[in-house]
């Protein structure tokens, strides 16, 4: 490489950013990327993912280059299987040095996924100056060991000084899509999307891009409910389930004109306008949606996350009276009555929505973008 080649590489601005595994670790670090761009635009910018894992689409769909390691989790019910993915970890290591060494990034970005581990240890090793971005309010594992190497932490929760130094943590929230919380639909254009009368009080019910089966069961058991109760609800299903829900609801030969059923709803923040209640799992980067529009939600933490993160990502907002919580097992019992309840007492939905509201940081991935090119910077002129 020619020497102006390589001092030209010096000048520019180049970022890794790692992890992935689901939406809630894609959208975040995109967010962080566009953020940069928009402060930075010359800036170089490299995703480094799992093989195999949804950032591999995502991110490349986004406009952002992104290499993929061979990296996996360990299987903790059959240990002889760990074989292969210490194999697995140890190539992923090799190439994440081959990676970083050919792009030579000025700062690393970790945003929890697997990927981000072997990224971030060989980028430290290597001297450059590494970010994790925490999103919830309990820290996963890979982030817990990554913490020491780590030059800054940003976290979307108070008290996450039991798993980090607390010199090292930057208060910055959740980065948010930003087209969820910037919906230019008024309530009546956006009532007519989704074929749902504005003057009536609406519940969305949301399980996630893949649906959750613990909401459509409380939603299925209950359609006496739904059909009594004077409200209007919009069911996101998810795909899996879509086709056995539909089923199910024709085998009643119910007309129900209330219940407004689809698989995936590609514009939320349409939906989060029509809806005066919101009905969801506790992923981080829902939660800090919600908190940005300030609707009244209940919380059906999933039980099936590492270290039951859901559960408390939604107790932070519980214990402030900014949502409400009810347990997945106790959900098809008792979810819906609750809703309806809930969506009909004014006092209780203006006092959610005021407490959650209270909770939202906004401008999360301009503020993570700059601290990250503080670091950035930093290196260079070291």
């Amino acid at each position: 490489m020619h020497v102006g080649n390589i001092a030209s590489m010096e000048k520019e601005t180049r970022i890794i950013i790692s992890g992935g595994g689901t939406g809630g670790h894609i959208f975040p670090a995109i967010s962080i990327a566009n953020a940069i761009k928009s402060k930075e635009p010359k800036a170089k910018i490299l995703f480094v993912g799992a093989l195999g894992r949804m950032e591999m689409q995502r991110v490349p769909a986004a406009g952002y280059e992104i290499k993929g390691l061979p990296i996996c989790g360990f299987d903790r019910k059959n240990l002889l299987k760990n074989i292969s993915v210490l194999f697995k970890i140890w190539k992923s290591q090799r190439m994440a040095k081959r990676i970083i060494k050919d792009f030579k990034p000025q700062a690393a970005v970790g945003v929890g996924g697997y990927a981000s581990g072997p990224t971030l240890n060989v980028s430290a090793s290597m001297g450059i100056p590494c970010l994790i971005q925490e999103q919830n309010s309990y820290a996963g594992v890979t982030n817990k060991l990554l913490a020491k190497k780590a030059e800054k932490i940003c976290v979307a929760y108070e008290g996450m000084e039991r798993f980090f130094p607390a010199d090292k943590i930057v208060m910055t929230g959740n980065p948010v899509r930003q087209s969820v919380v910037e919906s230019h639909y008024s309530k009546e254009e956006a009532s007519k999307l989704f074929g749902v009368d504005p003057a009536k009080k609406t519940i969305l019910i949301v399980g996630g891009s893949l649906g959750a089966r613990t909401l459509n069961e409380s939603v299925i058991q209950h359609l006496d409910i739904v059909e009594s109760s004077g409200v209007q609800f919009i069911w996101q299903t998810g795909k899996y389930y879509n086709e056995e829900i539909r089923q199910r609801l024709t085998d009643t030969g119910k007309e129900l004109p209330m219940l407004h059923v689809t698989d995936f709803i590609s514009d939320m923040g349409a939906a989060y306008t029509v809806a005066d209640l919101i009905i969801s799992r506790a992923g981080a980067s829902s939660i800090s949606e919600f908190c940005l529009i300030g609707k009244p939600v209940i919380l059906v933490p999933s039980p099936n996350v590492a270290e039951d993160h859901q559960t408390k990502n939604a107790m932070a907002l519980v214990n402030k009276g900014a949502a409400i919580c009810v347990k997945d097992a106790e959900a098809p019992g008792k979810l819906l009555q609750m809703a309806v309840d809930t969506v009909n007492d004014d006092k209780q939905c203006a006092r959610l929505s005021e407490n959650v509201l209270g909770l939202g940081l906004k401008d999360s991935a301009n503020v993570i973008a700059d601290e990250v090119l503080k670091l950035a910077t930093a290196y260079k002129n070291k």
